[in-house]
């Protein structure tokens, strides 16, 4: 079984967030949760961004860190569309990582705003929709194709695996939101297991 932690999207740690976390530990798997945000959850992205925006992203950053400081190094980092800042630079900086998922949202792994290379035979999935502004429309799901490729050169068809879902909407898979997408989370979900289950 493995070892998760599961980073919050920009309106925080709903309950939505919370039972996704819920769903995976249904599994056999543990999942820590860390709260960013300290208790704060907002009612829309916008005000998501404005609280993260006077958080700061220095701070920010020390709370993903101390959020695994006493962690295995051997995790799985999953995140939520802001959430997949702290899982993929955990990913690809921290040693040890056993995968990555990441929802929603995909940095490059090349240029000025790549966190480094991508580690040779890192395990990763990405998954978004195919009309979302956020994930299609501003260059992750760019970001998310050559990571999948680049995961998969020279380690094997399967090490790197991007799912597009149809549809506009953002954080389609937090039950607690009206964006919530029950189909569409279902085989999210169903792939993420299997994602995991392959992890051993």
């Amino acid at each position: 079984m493995a070892e998760i932690v599961l980073f919050h999207h920009v309106q925080g740690l709903t309950d939505g967030v919370r039972a996704f976390a819920d769903d995976l530990r249904a599994g056999g798997h543990t999942v820590h949760t860390p709260d960013l945000f300290e208790g704060q959850v907002t009612t829309s992205i916008e005000d998501g961004m404005a609280l993260r925006g006077d958080i700061g992203g220095d701070v920010l950053d020390e709370r993903a860190d101390r959020a695994v400081a006493d962690l295995p190094a051997s995790l799985v980092y999953a995140g939520f569309s802001f959430g997949v800042g702290a899982a993929q630079r955990l990913a690809q900086t921290r040693p040890g990582a056993r995968g990555a998922l990441l929802y929603e949202a995909c940095y490059p792994i090349t240029g000025e705003w790549a966190f480094g290379p991508w580690p040779d035979g890192l395990p990763v999935q990405v998954h978004g929709m195919d009309a979302d502004e956020f994930f299609a429309l501003e260059g992750d799901l760019d970001a998310a194709r050559e990571l999948a490729a680049t995961a998969n050169r020279g380690a094997g068809e399967g090490v790197g695996e991007l799912f597009v879902y149809p549809g506009d909407r953002h954080l389609f898979a937090d039950r607690s939101l009206p964006s919530y997408d029950a189909d569409a989370a279902a085989l999210l979900l169903e792939r993420t297991r299997a994602f995991l289950d392959r992890l051993g």
